[in-house]
């Protein structure tokens, strides 16, 4: 089946699709919150780094099949490279959005359109693209037919644990010595003097004020994390897709308390399934002796079990914390090419 290629260059055009953009997305083999419409308009929206490139493949009925979020990046002056909107600091998987009876129409249909519009850019270079996507094959394949030279990188890896059926399970799944330290890290936040205690951000809960409370932990946490907040497009990023993730039911931003105040903070995502932790936050001073950090991650991870989730991902990082709580590396793959007479 071949499809009609469209290229897309504004919010408007994104806007008009977003319905039809949803849909098809639940049929992708890689369904991932930061491939949604919300988190994508989001994106573009506060960080423009350039045009809008996204390219859609419909067929002779008008039925949308494939969706490319791309754009050209414009922000060095000697290069346009064609990129995946998102990438690549505060968004961890990206990829092309096609079902599988389609896939291979669409790749074939976006390369011919890159190769007869290859004025418009001098190189590709899609990244975080998740190391199970059918993409990392289809489209490197069409790509070459279309006459570009291809090369697949290994990016970075995201750490994840696949959930068992219990929470002891889980425990029993560590090694002795990371069993034995999360255990007694529990039992010492449990009978701390301080009453320890964690929530998940609600419906009752005012979600401006619990971000602010955690932009707040996240800058104290590390030096790192406060110069990226001193960044204003990086605040009015998280200010406004924050409440969007919530409104759609995929926030899981909590929070662990000590005597009322918090002392630790994850938000995350939970998407299709599954929970991504996406970023944290920690009050370093005067609380160190409870491992804030660790005992509220224990704790989601038990909620994902009870509430059936079938993995806890740990998103982009190799940390050792994520490994000494079970995390199994998934890699993270860029794709690079450009035409071979060039």
């Amino acid at each position: 089946m071949a499809l009609t290629i469209d290229r897309l260059t504004t919010l408007e055009q994104l806007a008009a699709i977003q319905h039809e953009w949803s849909a098809l997305l639940t049929r992708n083999a890689v369904n991932e919150v930061f491939l949604t419409w919300e988190w994508q308009d989001a994106w573009w929206r506060v960080y423009q780094p350039g045009e809008l490139f996204v390219l859609t493949g419909r067929d002779a009925h008008g039925t949308l099949h494939g969706i490319a979020p791309w754009f050209i990046d414009t922000s060095n002056p000697e290069e346009r490279v064609l990129r995946l909107i998102g990438c690549a600091d505060v968004t961890d998987y990206l990829d092309i959005i096609a079902p599988h009876a389609q896939r291979d129409a669409f790749c074939a249909g976006i390369a011919a359109y890159l190769q007869a519009h290859s004025d418009a850019f001098s190189r590709i270079n899609l990244c975080n693209i998740h190391g199970q996507s059918p993409t990392l094959v289809d489209l490197p394949s069409a790509l070459e037919r279309a006459g570009f030279q291809v090369t697949l990188r290994p990016q970075e890896v995201c750490p994840v644990i696949q959930l068992p059926d219990s929470f002891e399970r889980y425990l029993e799944s560590l090694d002795k010595k990371q069993r034995h330290e999360a255990r007694r890290k529990l039992r010492r936040a449990e009978s701390a003097e301080e009453k320890v205690a964690w929530y998940i951000v609600g419906p009752n809960h005012d979600i401006h004020a619990a971000l602010e409370t955690f932009l707040t932990l996240m800058a104290a946490s590390h030096p790192n994390k406060a110069a990226f907040l001193q960044n204003e497009q990086n605040c009015a990023f998280f200010k406004l897709v924050v409440p969007r993730m919530a409104a759609c039911g995929w926030l899981q931003l909590a929070f662990l308390t000590a005597g009322d105040v918090p002392i630790a903070a994850y938000l995350n995502f939970d998407y299709d399934n599954r929970i991504l932790v996406y970023n944290s936050g920690l009050q370093p001073e005067g609380y160190a002796h409870l491992s804030g950090g660790i005992v509220l991650l224990l704790y989601l991870i038990q909620h994902a079990i009870e509430c059936g989730r079938r993995e806890f991902d740990f998103l982009r990082g190799n940390e050792e914390y994520k490994y000494r709580l079970g995390g199994q590396d998934r890699p993270v793959i860029e794709i690079q090419a450009r035409l071979a007479n060039r």
